[in-house]
């Protein structure tokens, strides 16, 4: 078959749906393993989460975590277990989605959307390990600065964090970073399709600077340091995005220009 036809013969719909329940039953099942897996690892994920604090509080008289329900800290470790599942399964969920709509593609098709299969995972590992490793540090010893030790007529104001409150935070902003670093792909996918072009992005920056800092203030919390951490590096992946809509316009274009002399 020519690069202008599909690499497979067209499939029958009950085909289509039987191919379907095999990749969904692949991504259930290796979910459901690693979570299983990953419950008797929950402890030691969490004190990997924790070191960030622990850092800042390891020299400090009487610093502890706390959890105030009985069932809070094991829910918690269900809830890493969860998600640590989640975060290892993403791979194999996106091979799956890969291998079901692979046959419909053409050669040059595939060829197109195979970088923004291997740039998801990567992007969203480096917007976590942005949070976890340089956000994050900054954030705790903001809130820390909080602290106030007691005296004569005042009492001591000091943190004792909930390991429920302590993980909920932590992973809402691993994950704002991570889905946040995913705007190149989503952007450049809409210029492959010609939903948007470099020009249309560039003269829409002034939109996207007010977007993107909305976006940092919502999924954030109420810091300057964690909003600016996301918004900045936000906007630079945005021109990213602009850079890349263009290399892919002028590809398209070298092509346009390749198949009217060869005519």
């Amino acid at each position: 078959m020519s690069d202008m036809q599909a690499d497979d013969a067209k499939m029958p719909l009950l085909d289509h749906l039987t191919e379907l329940r095999t990749r969904l039953l692949w991504c259930v099942g290796s979910f459901v393993v690693l979570f299983f897996i990953c419950i008797p690892l929950a402890p030691k994920f969490y004190i990997f989460l924790m070191e960030p604090l622990y850092e800042l509080m390891k020299d400090k008289p009487g610093a502890r975590m706390i959890f105030t329900g009985l069932p809070e800290q094991f829910l918690t470790e269900i809830k890493i277990a969860f998600f640590a599942a989640l975060s290892i399964s993403t791979p194999i969920l996106l091979l799956q989605i890969w291998k079901f709509v692979a046959p419909g593609l053409y050669r040059h098709e595939k060829g197109a959307f195979t970088p923004f299969l291997i740039a998801t995972p990567v992007l969203f590992t480096m917007g976590a390990a942005l949070v976890y490793y340089f956000i994050i540090p900054m954030a705790w010893r903001f809130f820390l600065s909080f602290e106030m030790p007691g005296g004569p007529d005042t009492m001591a104001i000091q943190l004792e964090p909930k390991v429920n409150e302590y993980l909920s935070l932590v992973l809402l902003l691993m994950f704002a970073f991570g889905i946040g670093f995913e705007l190149p792909v989503f952007l450049i996918l809409l210029a492959r399709v010609g939903i948007v072009t470099a020009d249309g992005l560039a003269q829409k920056r002034r939109y996207a600077v007010v977007g993107v800092f909305v976006f940092a203030a919502v999924l954030t919390p109420p810091d300057v340091i964690s909003q600016i951490g996301l918004a900045v590096p936000l906007l630079l992946l945005y021109e990213v995005s602009i850079v890349g809509a263009r290399m892919i316009e002028k590809k398209r274009k070298e092509g346009y220009e390749a198949e009217n002399s060869d005519e």
